[in-house]
């Protein structure tokens, strides 16, 4: 901050050096003073609806909003006179004309800022006796419970939804005692991020359908971890008891997910107790039947013995997991271990696979040009960023099918060599910070190296990548892909991997939750599924052994753009689920083969001893391989073909949620439910 821009104010008689582009309160805020607020929120446009936040200002003749009002240079600002303590009493006391005496049965309870800032800053009786006003409550959708007599018309679900969700789609109709939020026309809100109206609201008004009358925030284990529905790895915070999960909510970390979180890691937890695989199974006579642990080890071992495994890594496997894999299945070969199962196209460089520019930076962008990615589905948090920076003017170009974003874009066309349009072109050149992501839809049908390698000659021919930054960026959907190609746990392809597997050359397949070992090209093997659902997979398997969800154990995942962050143990597996590296260690004492770890902590050791850099937490992975420019710039002309076609139904546990269900259903359009069905 220059000196240019400081100013000299006074909060309570004592003198305070702030940037004098701040409002009161943020002043105040700096200054340890405590202002409530209703309406205010960080990372919301200023409303100044609610009046709590009063303050006296020297000289001025009322009281003064803080939120609304900027600072002047030699303002003397009083935020705890008895004037300013009679005014916030007199707001409060309107704000509770209307408001019904429902806290005991009121989900909000426990943690409502109405009830904390009446307690402290209202009365303890009411002097209004006349008939309060009630609203009839709106329907909002599947997730979004509203009990809108609550409603004190902060309209922080106004400003989100126009602002961050990008979908304006609630509003508030009529004036003053007759005004109303709702939704247009009494629809469901159709944005992936439109569970974050529920924390944004600072009364029972907006509260989660699924968590209703479930249980009391006092009674709650809470459990920092992680969303592992997208490769974006937003920070969230489940809430437990016992042995069953009945709340997530964001944690704010303001280089990924700022405060929001998607709808799925929200409500689709109802799922993870869904068609779970909680013993293991053996198939006899086409069908699988219950059986026990030893006797289905027993069974392994002997079709292991002088085996050719292929491992098949799923998109859930964290590092541990992966490492364990890969520690196992040195024993049997190389090149036995394939996670690009989508056959996603790299080269053997970190800069080729994963989101370079950091996500707090896309906002910052010009110029975004979107190539096989529809970041709605796919990621709504890097969605939500793009939208950011089309407000603050950037231009959004789109290459594959002519999507339906929430902010408009140009559609150049189908095929990658749309890069080298005219129009393109002109903006590129007048871009100062332009960005390009390149998704799976394109990644996964590419034939030849020498289209990402053009990809890269591209971009630093236009700007995309200059010293000190790379805007070229790779866009996958699934939370363990970087991580598992950091550890190598691939094939030597670059492109098409999975299709030029010699399947039929492995006569012995397992899968950690994978869904591919139902493929027809693994008909004669022997399968072996290691997972907590039972899905196709599953179902295709000779052996079905039970694993821990990410919530029943720890693990560490690798972000998009090469971030480590942990996910931390909720409660215990389910029924007699095991670990995955508990089980490759039983294997190998079996079959006398060397596998030397005994606990977690010992995995996670040798883990970080072989890949350091794997376990800094919340630190990106600095990228040593660079990428030299070849002079031949060529794109092929492969079809375009998005990895989601449904954000609801994207994964196995998503699949099994009854929640997610009724979001197909009330949400999307008829020929997308048909077509994902």
């Amino acid at each position: 901050m220059s000196e240019e821009n400081l100013i000299n104010i006074k909060i309570n008689h004592k003198d305070l050096q702030v940037d004098k582009n701040l409002t009161v309160m943020q002043a105040c805020e700096i200054a340890g003073e405590e202002i409530p607020r209703f309406c205010y929120h960080d990372k919301l446009s200023i409303a100044g609806n609610c009046r709590m936040c009063l303050v006296e200002i020297e000289k001025a003749p009322k009281l003064a909003s803080s939120c609304t009002m900027p600072l002047m240079d030699g303002m003397s600002i009083i935020t705890n006179s008895e004037k300013v303590k009679a005014g916030r009493k007199g707001v409060m006391e309107f704000l509770l004309i209307n408001h019904p005496l429902d806290c005991p049965i009121c989900d909000q309870g426990g943690e409502c800022d109405l009830q904390d800032q009446a307690m402290y800053y209202g009365f303890d009786k009411s002097r209004y006796s006349e008939n309060k006003r009630a609203v009839e409550n709106k329907n909002m959708g599947p997730l979004v419970n509203t009990i809108m007599t609550r409603c004190i018309h902060c309209t922080r679900c106004v400003r989100f939804a126009t602002e961050v969700a990008g979908v304006p789609e609630i509003g508030m109709l009529g004036r003053g005692e007759n005004a109303e939020i709702t939704t247009y026309l009494e629809k469901s809100i159709t944005s992936e991020l439109s569970g974050n109206v529920i924390d944004l609201c600072p009364v029972g008004a907006l509260t989660s359908k699924p968590y209703q009358f479930k249980a009391r925030p006092w009674e709650l284990k809470r459990t920092d971890s992680i969303d592992i529905f997208d490769s974006v790895g937003s920070n969230i915070r489940i809430d437990s008891r016992a042995q069953e999960i009945l709340r997530v909510t964001p944690r704010v970390n303001e280089s990924i997910n700022e405060e929001w979180i998607t709808d799925k890691v929200r409500f689709n937890y109802d799922g993870y107790y869904q068609q779970r695989i909680d013993k293991p199974y053996i198939k006899k006579s086409s069908k699988l039947e219950p059986s026990s642990w030893s006797d289905a080890i027993k069974i392994l071992k002997s079709k292991l013995k002088n085996s050719n495994p292929l491992a098949l890594v799923g998109e859930h496997t964290d590092l541990e997991t992966g490492f364990a894999i890969q520690k196992f299945m040195s024993h049997f070969g190389k090149d036995n271990i394939e996670c690009r199962t989508d056959n996603q196209s790299i080269l053997p460089i970190l800069d080729s696979y994963r989101f370079n520019t950091p996500i707090v930076n896309i906002e910052d962008a010009d110029l975004v040009i979107l190539c096989g990615t529809n970041p709605k589905i796919e990621s709504p948090i890097i969605n939500h960023k793009i939208f950011k920076s089309y407000n603050s003017g950037a231009e959004v170009f789109n290459i594959g099918d002519d999507i339906l974003l929430n902010y408009p874009t140009h559609y150049l066309g189908e095929s990658l060599s749309e890069l080298n349009n005219d129009l393109l072109k002109k903006h590129l050149k007048k871009a100062t910070n332009p960005i390009l992501i390149i998704g799976s839809g394109f990644l996964n049908q590419l034939n030849s190296n020498d289209t990402i390698k053009s990809l890269f000659s591209f971009a630093s021919k236009n700007k995309i990548i200059s010293d000190g930054k790379n805007n070229l960026n790779f866009l996958s959907p699934y939370a363990s892909r970087v991580g598992q190609l950091l550890l190598g746990n691939t094939s030597p392809d670059n492109c098409q991997p999975y299709t030029k597997l010699k399947k039929k050359s492995f006569d012995t397949i397992l899968s950690f939750g994978s869904e591919h070992i139902a493929d027809s090209a693994f008909k004669e093997s022997f399968k072996v599924y290691f997972g907590h659902h039972g899905d196709e997979g599953a179902m295709s398997a000779d052996i079905v052994l039970p694993t821990p969800l990410y919530t029943e154990k720890n693990g560490i995942f690798i972000n998009i753009e090469g971030r480590p962050q942990e996910a931390k143990k909720c409660h215990n597996p389910i029924g007699e689920a095991k670990e995955e590296w508990k089980i490759l260690k039983e294997l190998s004492n079996q079959l006398s083969l060397n596998f030397e770890i005994n606990t977690f902590d010992e995995l996670r050791q040798d883990l970080s001893h072989n890949y350091p850099n794997l376990v800094n937490f919340h630190e990106i992975i600095i990228s040593s391989n660079k990428y030299e420019d070849q002079s031949n710039i060529s794109f092929e002309g492969s079809s375009c073909i998005y990895p989601i076609q449904n954000f609801y139904m994207s994964d196995i546990i998503s699949k099994n949620s009854k929640t997610m269900a009724k979001c197909v259903e009330d949400i999307l359009s008829k020929p997308l439910l048909e077509k994902s069905a």
